[in-house]
């Protein structure tokens, strides 16, 4: 057994914000699902999958265009709900982010990071990728040669490295960074191949928003296994300033009732 596969079976992973030891995180067991364990750092109070899938299992078996649909299908299921009626109202206190990507990441060279089909980032962009699903990165890295740029088969702490240092204008990590083991190594990578001038923006699910509290295990943001992260607005800024970033949170007015939390991150000067 190697060492990613005993830390699942113990539920023992290391805080990736803070690198404390899992033995010592705070278990969360009303937001356990089947055999997946949630738990919060006791120093740092970062919240996160205690045992988390192997990274194989990631490029065919758990890969995104797969678990998404099958945790949509499981949410619906459960629709007619008390909590989930609350879910709809709180629904209509929120709007939706509309051409933030566009006016923040315009132009240059720009990496989309668990980039899916590749085709989030629109010209007169030069599109670059990391995908870790096979079906998904064959599709991304068709669309992103033809426009000049690539994608990388791989995770995105091992993609990030193969780049050179200020080599982007611009780094986008929409609906990623829940999804990686590896927090801290991704954001510092990221922090080495931008431009220091450069942006990063990160879109990751709001686990301190009112409707999470309403709808508890049946929150959209939880779908299990392949979300390993829980990021508050508190905890975003922490990890990302370890990393090296300033951030500024963009929807910050309507944060208590958006399930997603928004962030532009420059360089700390």
């Amino acid at each position: 057994m190697n060492d990613q596969s005993a830390r699942h079976e113990l539920g023992i992973r290391d805080c990736p914000a803070c690198n404390q030891s899992g033995q010592a995180a705070i278990r969360l067991p009303g937001y356990d699902f089947e055999e997946w364990k949630l738990g919060a750092c006791k120093t740092c109070r970062f919240v996160y999958l205690l045992n988390p899938p192997e990274t194989e299992a990631l490029v065919d078996e758990l890969a995104f265009e797969k678990s998404f649909w099958e945790r949509k299908a499981k949410r619906r299921s459960v629709a007619r709900n008390a909590a989930a009626w609350a879910r709809k109202q709180l629904a209509g206190f929120r709007r939706r982010s509309s051409g933030s990507v566009d006016r923040i990441l315009c132009t240059g060279r720009v990496l989309d990071v668990g980039c899916r089909g590749g085709k989030r980032l629109q010209p007169p962009v030069i599109p670059y990728g990391i995908e870790i699903s096979r079906t998904l990165f064959e599709e991304a890295e068709t669309h992103m040669r033809a426009r000049g740029g690539y994608c990388l088969h791989t995770s995105g702490s091992e993609g990030i490295s193969r780049f050179e240092s200020g080599f982007f204008d611009g780094i986008l990590m929409h609906s990623y960074l829940e999804h990686e083991t590896e927090v801290l190594p991704v954001l510092k990578g990221a922090h080495r191949c931008l431009k220091q001038d450069g942006r990063l923006y990160i879109r990751v699910p709001n686990f301190a928003s009112i409707n999470r509290r309403v709808m508890g295990r049946s929150w959209c943001g939880f779908r299990y296994p392949d979300h390993v992260n829980y990021f508050t607005p508190r905890s975003l800024r922490a990890v990302v300033s370890i990393a090296g970033f300033d951030v500024k949170i963009l929807n910050w007015f309507r944060l208590p009732v958006d399930d997603n939390i928004h962030a532009l991150l420059t360089k700390a000067v």
